[in-house]
């Protein structure tokens, strides 16, 4: 177990925070409150937090080539994937990309990334977990449009990331009854997936798995829900150390920073505890945990208007 103080990054809390993405070419930290349906950004270099209000509930979101004001965001959101132009005054300038035929009513969009060749990864989940639908899948979003690929099954699929060749994709469902993460072979210039295996199964440790994300050195590092954890495992599996956070319920990580050297965690304010008693659930940490990450590569498929 390793203990350390993280720094809190932020002062406001979020409901469901997830989805920490850094932009280099910004110097700054976007994520999402999913469950209050709202967009964060910090800049690194003025200290300061700006939020945006969405119409939808966004899963995930990833960013994109074009900068300036005002910053444009591809995000998977609950009916289907969009463009998002992020305006001056918390306004969101919302386009439709294409459009999702959910299998059963209550849906969205959860975990998603993009890939070193810019296309867009995206899961689906149903939002009542009480249900364990086996509804979930994994859509890839290019200039093909959205494209579901043949894995499905799933009832909270989560967790994803590329090791940094691109030749091995991660997906875990974090859901209390399944708990397992697999990694499969992936043909990088295709992005086409084969020989789904066992990674790690974590009914045997600490945590859900919860959002991930992936070092230089390909070591697999996982939010372990349930369980103030964060995991880092091998590229073969085996678990390294286990960074604890001062919530119960961390939700996704992400390697940033100026050298990419610090791993921001999303946390979750637990059902029951109200926003004026959340103390430390919801906010943004920030660890040094003596890793660096890579470059959060941009949407890149085709141009966005």
């Amino acid at each position: 177990m390793s203990t350390q103080t993280p720094r809190i990054l932020t002062n406001s809390r979020d409901r469901v925070g997830e989805c920490p993405v850094w932009s280099v070419a910004e110097q700054a930290l976007y994520w999402v409150d999913i469950e209050g349906c709202r967009i964060h950004r910090f800049d690194w270099a003025s200290q300061t937090q700006q939020t945006w209000h969405t119409p939808e509930r966004v899963g995930c979101m990833a960013l994109t080539s074009r900068t300036g004001e005002p910053q444009t965001l591809v995000a998977a959101m609950e009916t289907g994937i969009y463009l998002l132009k992020l305006g001056q005054e918390g306004g969101v300038d919302a386009t439709l990309l294409a459009g999702v035929k959910h299998p059963m009513p209550n849906m969205r969009f959860n975990d998603g990334r993009c890939d070193a060749q810019g296309r867009f990864w995206v899961s689906t989940m149903c939002m009542d977990m009480s249900l364990a639908a086996p509804v979930g899948a994994v859509y890839c979003f290019d200039e093909a449009g959205l494209n579901e690929l043949q894995i499905s099954g799933f009832v909270t699929p989560n967790g994803m990331g590329f090791s940094p060749d691109g030749g091995s994709y991660y997906l875990s469902d974090s859901h209390p009854s399944i708990q397992k993460i697999w990694v499969f072979d992936r043909d990088a210039t295709t992005g086409a997936l084969s020989r789904q295996r066992l990674f790690v199964d974590m009914l045997s440790l600490p945590g859900r798995p919860d959002g991930a994300a992936v070092d230089a050195t390909g070591c697999y590092w996982i939010c372990a829900n349930d369980a103030g954890l964060v995991h880092q495992f091998s590229p073969q599996g085996e678990l390294l150390q286990s960074v604890s956070v001062p919530v119960s319920k961390p939700a996704m990580c992400a390697f940033g920073g100026p050298n990419l050297d610090v791993l921001f965690v999303t946390s979750i304010l637990p059902a029951g505890v109200q926003p004026e008693h959340a103390g430390l659930n919801g906010a943004v940490f920030a660890l040094e945990v003596g890793a660096r990450g890579l470059p959060e590569p941009v949407f890149s498929r085709f141009t966005l208007c």
